[in-house]
């Protein structure tokens, strides 16, 4: 059998000019083992792909924030302590960096994403004296809960499975991502990975992007058929 897959979205999934590769939409529906999509991206994101890709709806979300397998929800940030990190961020003189309408950040239930053209170290300090802790993902800084994460959220969503996180492969590109590779029987870096997602993995890949992760899904299908 192919194996249950955890995939990251942004850079792992899509091109370089950000869009999902269509070739995902024809490669994913046939996948005969459970698809988790697990991304740093606000709730809504994840759950429209996997409506759009036609899979069931297995879900982490919000760098583990919040975990959704069909109808069952659970969230696991403090999106509230979160929230106040913005609001003193701001007050400090700061910008979070997405504008007026800040679509980035308008539907998020447990963390806060900052644009990483922001200052660091205060963001740090202020989720520090929250109890929180703050990710790169490469698209942002993410303020979170401390010890929530894509991995802990994994977990989570294989034992709602009714499976084994080790019976997973992953495929990532970023620190996010490294909690997952920690979990799963397989695990690959994308070639456009940052420097901790590239050790972390078991296997680095030739190819950037999507067409590391279609490799990679190419090879395992192979497998499969052979």
């Amino acid at each position: 059998m192919v194996p249950p897959l955890v995939l990251d979205i942004d850079g792992t999934m899509t091109r370089p000019d950000d869009s999902i590769d269509p070739r995902f939409f024809d490669l994913l529906p046939d996948w005969e083992a459970p698809i988790v999509v697990a991304t740093g991206k606000a709730f809504p994101y994840p759950v429209a792909l996997c409506h759009f890709l036609q899979i069931p709806q297995h879900v982490i979300a919000e760098n583990g924030g919040i975990v959704l397998v069909d109808d069952e929800i659970t969230r696991n940030g403090d999106g509230e302590a979160a929230f106040h990190v913005a609001e003193e961020y701001v007050a400090d003189g700061y910008e979070l960096g997405w504008g007026e309408s800040d679509l980035t950040n308008r539907w998020r239930e447990t963390e806060i994403a900052v644009q990483r053209d922001q200052p660091l170290g205060p963001l740090s300090e202020l989720a520090s004296e929250h109890g929180l802790e703050v990710v790169d993902t490469g698209f942002a800084y993410h303020v979170k809960s401390s010890g929530v994460s894509k991995g802990q959220g994994l977990k989570a969503v294989a034992q709602l499975l009714g499976r084994d996180p080790k019976e997973f492969v992953a495929i990532g590109d970023s620190e996010n991502d490294v909690s997952t590779f920690g979990v799963v029987r397989e695990s690959y870096a994308v070639a456009n990975a940052d420097e901790k997602a590239k050790r972390a993995a078991g296997t680095v890949v030739d190819e950037s992007y999507s067409e590391g992760t279609i490799s990679v899904l190419e090879e395992l299908q192979r497998g499969f058929d052979g």
